[in-house]
Protein backbone atom coordinates (compact mmCIF):
# COMPACT_ATOMS: atom_id res chain seq x y z
CA UNK A 1 0.00 0.00 0.00
CA UNK A 2 1.81 3.88 -1.01
CA UNK A 3 1.58 6.51 1.36
CA UNK A 4 -1.99 8.29 0.76
CA UNK A 5 -4.13 5.51 -0.18
CA UNK A 6 -5.67 5.89 3.02
CA UNK A 7 -7.22 9.28 3.76
CA UNK A 8 -7.03 8.96 7.50
CA UNK A 9 -4.94 6.85 9.66
CA UNK A 10 -6.81 6.44 13.26
CA UNK A 11 -3.48 5.56 16.18
CA UNK A 12 -5.17 4.17 19.06
CA UNK A 13 -2.85 2.92 22.15
CA UNK A 14 -4.46 0.58 24.94
CA UNK A 15 -2.93 -0.87 27.92
CA UNK A 16 -5.39 -2.93 30.43
CA UNK A 17 -8.70 -1.53 28.87
CA UNK A 18 -9.75 -4.31 26.79
CA UNK A 19 -13.65 -3.67 26.73
CA UNK A 20 -13.30 0.53 26.50
CA UNK A 21 -10.70 0.53 23.78
CA UNK A 22 -13.30 -2.04 21.87
CA UNK A 23 -16.11 1.06 22.60
CA UNK A 24 -14.02 3.00 20.72
CA UNK A 25 -12.99 0.88 17.99
CA UNK A 26 -16.96 -0.09 17.61
CA UNK A 27 -18.08 3.89 17.77
CA UNK A 28 -16.18 3.98 14.38
CA UNK A 29 -17.29 0.68 12.79
CA UNK A 30 -20.26 1.75 12.72
CA UNK A 31 -20.30 5.50 12.24
CA UNK A 32 -18.04 5.29 9.41
CA UNK A 33 -18.87 2.21 7.97
CA UNK A 34 -18.57 3.33 4.61
CA UNK A 35 -14.98 5.03 5.07
CA UNK A 36 -13.32 1.71 6.78
CA UNK A 37 -15.21 -0.50 3.88
CA UNK A 38 -13.67 0.89 1.06
CA UNK A 39 -10.63 1.50 3.25
CA UNK A 40 -10.25 5.36 3.27
CA UNK A 41 -10.14 5.27 7.29
CA UNK A 42 -7.60 2.44 8.94
CA UNK A 43 -7.26 1.23 12.50
CA UNK A 44 -4.13 0.90 13.75
CA UNK A 45 -4.44 -0.57 17.99
CA UNK A 46 -1.35 -0.87 19.50
CA UNK A 47 -1.08 -2.31 22.98
CA UNK A 48 1.63 -1.26 25.92
CA UNK A 49 2.04 -4.98 27.38
CA UNK A 50 -1.84 -5.90 28.51
CA UNK A 51 -2.25 -8.61 30.98
CA UNK A 52 -5.93 -8.42 30.00
CA UNK A 53 -5.83 -10.66 27.58
CA UNK A 54 -5.90 -7.14 24.65
CA UNK A 55 -3.83 -8.69 21.64
CA UNK A 56 -5.86 -12.35 21.48
CA UNK A 57 -9.14 -10.04 21.76
CA UNK A 58 -8.36 -7.85 19.44
CA UNK A 59 -6.72 -10.54 16.69
CA UNK A 60 -9.91 -12.11 16.75
CA UNK A 61 -11.76 -8.80 16.18
CA UNK A 62 -9.97 -8.12 13.06
CA UNK A 63 -10.81 -11.39 11.40
CA UNK A 64 -14.76 -10.52 11.62
CA UNK A 65 -14.51 -6.93 11.04
CA UNK A 66 -15.55 -5.16 8.55
CA UNK A 67 -13.02 -2.60 8.80
CA UNK A 68 -10.51 -3.46 5.39
CA UNK A 69 -7.56 -2.12 6.98
CA UNK A 70 -6.91 -2.62 10.84
CA UNK A 71 -3.64 -4.14 12.68
CA UNK A 72 -3.06 -4.89 16.23
CA UNK A 73 0.66 -3.80 16.99
CA UNK A 74 2.70 -5.53 20.32
CA UNK A 75 4.58 -3.04 21.82
CA UNK A 76 6.52 -5.79 23.83
CA UNK A 77 5.81 -3.73 26.92
CA UNK A 78 4.89 -0.72 28.92
CA UNK A 79 6.48 1.53 27.18
CA UNK A 80 4.10 5.20 27.53
CA UNK A 81 2.07 7.06 25.71
CA UNK A 82 4.54 8.61 22.97
CA UNK A 83 7.01 5.30 22.23
CA UNK A 84 3.38 3.64 22.01
CA UNK A 85 1.55 5.93 19.94
CA UNK A 86 5.27 6.45 17.50
CA UNK A 87 4.85 2.22 17.04
CA UNK A 88 2.02 2.80 15.14
CA UNK A 89 3.40 5.37 12.77
CA UNK A 90 5.29 3.18 10.11
CA UNK A 91 1.73 1.09 10.41
CA UNK A 92 -0.23 4.46 8.82
CA UNK A 93 -0.42 5.08 5.10
CA UNK A 94 -2.77 8.22 5.43
CA UNK A 95 -2.39 11.66 4.55
CA UNK A 96 -3.41 12.39 7.87
CA UNK A 97 -3.16 10.86 11.18
CA UNK A 98 -5.09 10.93 14.30
CA UNK A 99 -4.36 10.02 17.56
CA UNK A 100 -7.61 8.98 19.58
CA UNK A 101 -7.76 7.73 23.11
CA UNK A 102 -8.88 4.78 23.58
CA UNK A 103 -11.54 6.27 25.89
CA UNK A 104 -13.41 7.78 23.59
CA UNK A 105 -16.55 7.46 21.54
CA UNK A 106 -16.28 8.77 17.87
CA UNK A 107 -19.67 10.68 17.23
CA UNK A 108 -21.36 10.16 13.14
CA UNK A 109 -19.79 13.18 11.27
CA UNK A 110 -16.86 14.26 12.81
CA UNK A 111 -14.29 13.05 11.68
CA UNK A 112 -16.00 13.58 8.05
CA UNK A 113 -15.89 17.29 9.43
CA UNK A 114 -13.02 17.41 10.79
CA UNK A 115 -10.77 16.38 7.50
CA UNK A 116 -12.53 18.30 5.20
CA UNK A 117 -11.24 21.30 8.21
CA UNK A 118 -8.06 20.14 7.40
CA UNK A 119 -8.16 19.99 3.52
CA UNK A 120 -9.48 23.39 3.58
CA UNK A 121 -6.83 24.54 5.60
CA UNK A 122 -3.33 23.49 4.85
CA UNK A 123 -2.04 25.92 7.25
CA UNK A 124 -3.07 23.58 10.00
CA UNK A 125 0.31 21.75 11.94
CA UNK A 126 -2.97 19.51 14.11
CA UNK A 127 -6.51 19.84 15.00
CA UNK A 128 -8.83 18.95 17.44
CA UNK A 129 -12.57 18.77 18.01
CA UNK A 130 -14.59 19.38 20.83
CA UNK A 131 -13.87 16.77 23.59
CA UNK A 132 -16.89 15.83 26.32
CA UNK A 133 -16.68 14.31 28.60
CA UNK A 134 -19.60 11.74 30.02
CA UNK A 135 -21.19 14.27 32.48
CA UNK A 136 -21.36 16.82 29.45
CA UNK A 137 -18.58 19.15 30.35
CA UNK A 138 -15.99 19.62 28.37
CA UNK A 139 -12.47 18.84 28.97
CA UNK A 140 -10.18 22.13 28.91
CA UNK A 141 -7.25 19.95 27.62
CA UNK A 142 -8.09 19.78 24.13
CA UNK A 143 -8.11 23.63 24.25
CA UNK A 144 -4.88 25.50 25.69
CA UNK A 145 -2.76 28.38 26.33
CA UNK A 146 1.32 26.99 26.79
CA UNK A 147 1.83 26.05 30.17
CA UNK A 148 4.18 29.55 31.00
CA UNK A 149 5.58 30.14 35.11
CA UNK A 150 2.85 32.61 34.60
CA UNK A 151 0.00 30.69 33.12
CA UNK A 152 0.63 27.83 35.73
CA UNK A 153 0.90 29.66 38.68
CA UNK A 154 -2.88 31.02 37.79
CA UNK A 155 -3.67 27.65 37.07
CA UNK A 156 -2.43 25.87 40.22
CA UNK A 157 -3.14 28.75 42.79
CA UNK A 158 -6.95 28.45 41.04
CA UNK A 159 -7.06 32.28 40.15
CA UNK A 160 -8.41 30.82 37.17
CA UNK A 161 -10.96 29.74 38.64
CA UNK A 162 -11.91 33.13 39.79
CA UNK A 163 -11.33 34.77 36.84
CA UNK A 164 -11.97 32.00 34.42
CA UNK A 165 -12.60 34.45 31.44
CA UNK A 166 -9.91 36.36 31.75
CA UNK A 167 -7.50 36.81 29.35
CA UNK A 168 -4.24 37.49 32.42
CA UNK A 169 -6.00 34.77 34.68
CA UNK A 170 -6.82 32.46 32.17
CA UNK A 171 -4.14 31.59 30.14
CA UNK A 172 -3.90 28.20 30.15
CA UNK A 173 -7.80 26.95 29.23
CA UNK A 174 -8.08 30.50 27.39
CA UNK A 175 -11.74 30.52 29.25
CA UNK A 176 -12.37 33.69 27.14
CA UNK A 177 -12.64 32.07 23.61
CA UNK A 178 -16.52 30.76 22.20
CA UNK A 179 -16.14 26.86 22.77
CA UNK A 180 -18.68 26.09 20.20
CA UNK A 181 -16.57 28.07 17.47
CA UNK A 182 -13.24 27.73 15.49
CA UNK A 183 -10.27 29.24 16.65
CA UNK A 184 -6.03 28.98 17.13
CA UNK A 185 -4.94 27.94 20.55
CA UNK A 186 -1.59 27.00 21.55
CA UNK A 187 -2.31 23.33 22.35
CA UNK A 188 -4.77 20.24 21.98
CA UNK A 189 -5.09 17.16 24.01
CA UNK A 190 -3.15 13.80 22.79
CA UNK A 191 -6.59 11.98 23.53
CA UNK A 192 -7.59 13.25 19.75
CA UNK A 193 -4.89 15.26 17.84
CA UNK A 194 -5.54 15.24 13.89
CA UNK A 195 -2.11 15.60 12.41
CA UNK A 196 -1.15 16.15 8.67
CA UNK A 197 1.10 13.07 8.47
CA UNK A 198 3.73 15.45 6.41
CA UNK A 199 4.13 17.67 9.85
CA UNK A 200 4.21 14.81 11.84
CA UNK A 201 6.97 14.01 10.10
CA UNK A 202 8.66 17.41 10.20
CA UNK A 203 8.71 17.37 13.87
CA UNK A 204 9.45 13.46 14.38
CA UNK A 205 6.21 12.83 15.89
CA UNK A 206 5.88 12.06 19.84
CA UNK A 207 8.90 13.14 21.74
CA UNK A 208 9.94 9.79 23.73
CA UNK A 209 11.49 12.10 26.54
CA UNK A 210 7.97 11.97 27.99
CA UNK A 211 6.78 8.83 29.62
CA UNK A 212 2.95 10.22 30.13
CA UNK A 213 1.79 13.28 30.18
CA UNK A 214 3.19 16.50 28.37
CA UNK A 215 3.83 15.28 25.74
CA UNK A 216 0.93 16.22 24.18
CA UNK A 217 2.15 20.04 25.02
CA UNK A 218 5.79 19.24 23.29
CA UNK A 219 3.96 18.20 19.80
CA UNK A 220 2.01 21.23 19.90
CA UNK A 221 4.65 23.19 20.45
CA UNK A 222 6.94 21.41 18.36
CA UNK A 223 4.77 22.16 15.38
CA UNK A 224 4.16 26.00 15.97
CA UNK A 225 7.58 26.05 16.00
CA UNK A 226 7.71 25.21 12.41
CA UNK A 227 5.19 27.89 11.37
CA UNK A 228 1.81 25.86 11.49
CA UNK A 229 -1.35 26.60 12.94
CA UNK A 230 -3.34 24.42 15.76
CA UNK A 231 -6.84 24.71 15.59
CA UNK A 232 -9.67 23.80 17.98
CA UNK A 233 -12.66 23.03 16.11
CA UNK A 234 -15.79 23.63 18.30
CA UNK A 235 -18.56 22.77 15.80
CA UNK A 236 -18.23 19.18 16.43
CA UNK A 237 -17.75 16.97 19.52
CA UNK A 238 -16.45 13.17 20.40
CA UNK A 239 -16.89 12.15 24.09
CA UNK A 240 -13.72 11.45 25.89
CA UNK A 241 -14.28 9.31 29.65
CA UNK A 242 -10.72 10.91 30.40
CA UNK A 243 -8.29 8.89 33.15
CA UNK A 244 -9.42 5.10 32.14
CA UNK A 245 -6.11 3.48 32.18
CA UNK A 246 -4.46 6.08 34.75
CA UNK A 247 -7.27 5.91 37.22
CA UNK A 248 -5.87 9.45 38.66
CA UNK A 249 -9.25 11.08 37.84
CA UNK A 250 -12.14 11.08 40.34
CA UNK A 251 -14.61 10.97 37.54
CA UNK A 252 -13.17 7.61 36.57
CA UNK A 253 -11.91 6.06 39.34
CA UNK A 254 -14.91 3.85 39.37
CA UNK A 255 -14.30 2.01 36.25
CA UNK A 256 -10.23 2.17 36.02
CA UNK A 257 -7.96 -0.76 36.13
CA UNK A 258 -4.78 1.12 37.58
CA UNK A 259 -3.77 0.01 41.19
CA UNK A 260 -2.31 2.46 43.57
CA UNK A 261 1.12 1.93 42.68
CA UNK A 262 0.36 2.90 39.11
CA UNK A 263 -1.82 5.53 40.02
CA UNK A 264 1.58 6.92 42.22
CA UNK A 265 3.59 5.83 38.94
CA UNK A 266 1.56 8.06 36.91
CA UNK A 267 1.20 11.17 38.61
CA UNK A 268 5.15 11.10 39.56
CA UNK A 269 5.55 11.09 35.24
CA UNK A 270 3.14 13.62 34.94
CA UNK A 271 5.11 16.26 37.35
CA UNK A 272 8.15 15.14 35.77
CA UNK A 273 6.87 15.94 32.28
CA UNK A 274 6.46 19.74 33.72
CA UNK A 275 9.91 19.71 34.67
CA UNK A 276 10.94 17.99 31.21
CA UNK A 277 8.41 20.86 29.45
CA UNK A 278 10.53 23.66 31.16
CA UNK A 279 13.81 22.10 30.33
CA UNK A 280 13.18 22.20 26.87
CA UNK A 281 11.28 25.08 26.32
CA UNK A 282 11.85 27.19 29.07
CA UNK A 283 15.51 27.25 30.50
CA UNK A 284 16.67 30.17 28.41
CA UNK A 285 13.85 32.32 28.54
CA UNK A 286 13.30 33.01 32.24
CA UNK A 287 15.82 34.16 34.64
CA UNK A 288 17.43 31.10 36.81
CA UNK A 289 15.94 32.25 39.85
CA UNK A 290 12.10 32.02 38.33
CA UNK A 291 13.24 28.54 37.16
CA UNK A 292 14.28 27.25 40.26
CA UNK A 293 10.99 28.44 41.83
CA UNK A 294 9.49 26.60 38.91
CA UNK A 295 11.14 23.48 40.19
CA UNK A 296 10.45 23.77 43.42
CA UNK A 297 6.89 24.47 43.22
CA UNK A 298 6.53 21.04 40.96
CA UNK A 299 8.19 19.09 43.61
CA UNK A 300 5.81 20.69 46.28
CA UNK A 301 2.97 19.84 44.10
CA UNK A 302 4.30 15.93 43.06
CA UNK A 303 4.62 15.22 47.04
CA UNK A 304 1.35 16.88 47.97
CA UNK A 305 -0.71 14.86 45.31
CA UNK A 306 1.11 11.13 46.38
CA UNK A 307 0.64 12.02 49.70
CA UNK A 308 -2.92 12.49 49.43
CA UNK A 309 -2.92 9.07 46.98
CA UNK A 310 -1.33 7.08 49.59
CA UNK A 311 -3.90 8.25 52.66
CA UNK A 312 -6.71 7.83 50.62
CA UNK A 313 -6.39 4.48 48.71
Amino acid sequence: MNKNDVLLSIIILTYNAKEITLDAVSSIEKNYLKEVENGKFEIIVTDNASTDGTLEFFKNYKKKTKIKNFDIIDNGGNIGFSKGNNKGIPYAHGKYVLFLNNDTIVYKDSLNYMLEFMEAHPDAGAASCKLINKDGEIDFNCHRGFPTPWNSFCYFSHLQRIFPRSKFFAGYTQGWENLNTTHEVDAIEGAFMLVPYEVGKKVDWWDEDYFFYGEDLQFCYNIKKLGYKIYYVGEVSIMHIGGASSGIKKKTANITTANIDAKIMLQTERFNAMKIFYEKNYKNKYPKWLFWLVEKGIDYLKNKTIKSLRVNN
